[in-house]
């Protein structure tokens, strides 16, 4: 696990442990069920959530050089990654998916990738799907001019990152029956789920379509641990179409959660989250006496 206080990253000056905050929402009460937040939305004000815990250790390893990775053009990683870059004096470089941006004023989200010096360089969306086969990483290094750097995946997810993330489980070890947490790669659950205690379990909820999760996540615990750990499960039903999907049902749903708590929901990621637990809720998915614990990975942009 990578301390705020390891060497090259006191800059960063994360808030850890994050903040655990009880909500009483009708819809949980209603069932005999505690509502717990995970507030990793304010580990750091630009790091935010798992960013920090699966970029810190990656940054560790990179040591000073040039940090490659890969995103969409709204991709959370790719500015939590320019950001650390600024605080840290590392070189940063976002290989973009989808190459007829290149020529496109840049949106809100690359835009601040580039005010923070990461350098953009954008590629076919086929050479992008094709980006961790090695012939094509090397390709996509040497046009970008960053034979020399060290790579971190898509959403950061890797095993460190992912031995990273075991300290959030840490964290929440006897705070609640269940902890859930929204899944793009799988990184943050598998190591969430290593990081809890016996009779605890992570739910996993994806915002992408595909049910290719569940073996995502066991090869990254294979990866960082070498087997499976915890328990944990996925429930694929609420990623509401797709990644970036925000119909009108979810924002309505974000809206009236953000007037009964006062938090702001991060629409991609969170409002999935929390859409499914109160639905699961509903269900009666969870046991009268227990709490749910909800692990806020981000806020609204910009």
């Amino acid at each position: 696990m990578t301390s705020p206080d390891t060497p090259g990253l006191a800059a960063l000056r994360p808030r850890l442990p994050s903040p655990l905050q009880e909500v009483v929402d009708g819809r949980f009460e209603r069932r005999g069920v505690r509502l717990l937040l995970k507030r990793d939305d304010l580990i750091h004000p630009e790091l935010i959530g798992n960013k920090w815990r699966k970029l810190a250790p990656n940054l560790t390893v990179a040591a000073g050089r040039t940090v490659v990775t890969f995103g969409g053009a709204w991709s959370n990683h790719l500015r939590a990654t320019a950001a650390a870059g600024r605080l840290l004096g590392i070189p940063t470089v976002g290989v973009v998916r989808g190459d007829e941006l290149a020529g496109r004023p840049l949106n809100p989200s690359l835009a601040r990738c580039t005010a923070d010096g990461m350098r953009l360089h954008f590629v076919d969306r086929a050479m992008y799907r094709r980006k961790t086969e090695p012939p094509v990483l090397a390709g996509i290094l040497r046009a970008a001019d960053a034979e020399e750097a060290y790579v971190v995946p898509e959403g950061g997810s890797n095993a460190e990152a992912v031995r990273g993330c075991r300290a959030l489980g840490t964290e929440l070890r006897g705070r609640a029956e269940t902890v859930a947490v929204a899944c793009g790669t799988g990184g943050t659950l598998a190591g969430l789920a290593a990081g809890l205690a016996c009779g605890q379990r992570a739910l996993g909820v994806p915002v992408l379509r595909g049910g290719f999760l569940t073996a995502e996540t066991e090869a990254l615990q294979g990866a960082a641990f070498g087997g499976r750990r915890g328990t944990w499960s996925l429930d694929d039903r609420f990623h509401c179409g797709g990644y970036a999907r925000v119909p009108a049902e979810l924002d309505a749903f974000a809206a009236d959660f953000e007037q009964r708590h006062g938090l702001p929901v991060e629409r991609l990621y969170v409002a999935k989250l929390l859409y499914g637990l109160v639905t699961l809720a509903g269900e009666g998915a969870f046991a009268r006496g227990t709490a749910v614990a909800a692990v806020v990975t981000g806020r609204p942009f910009p």
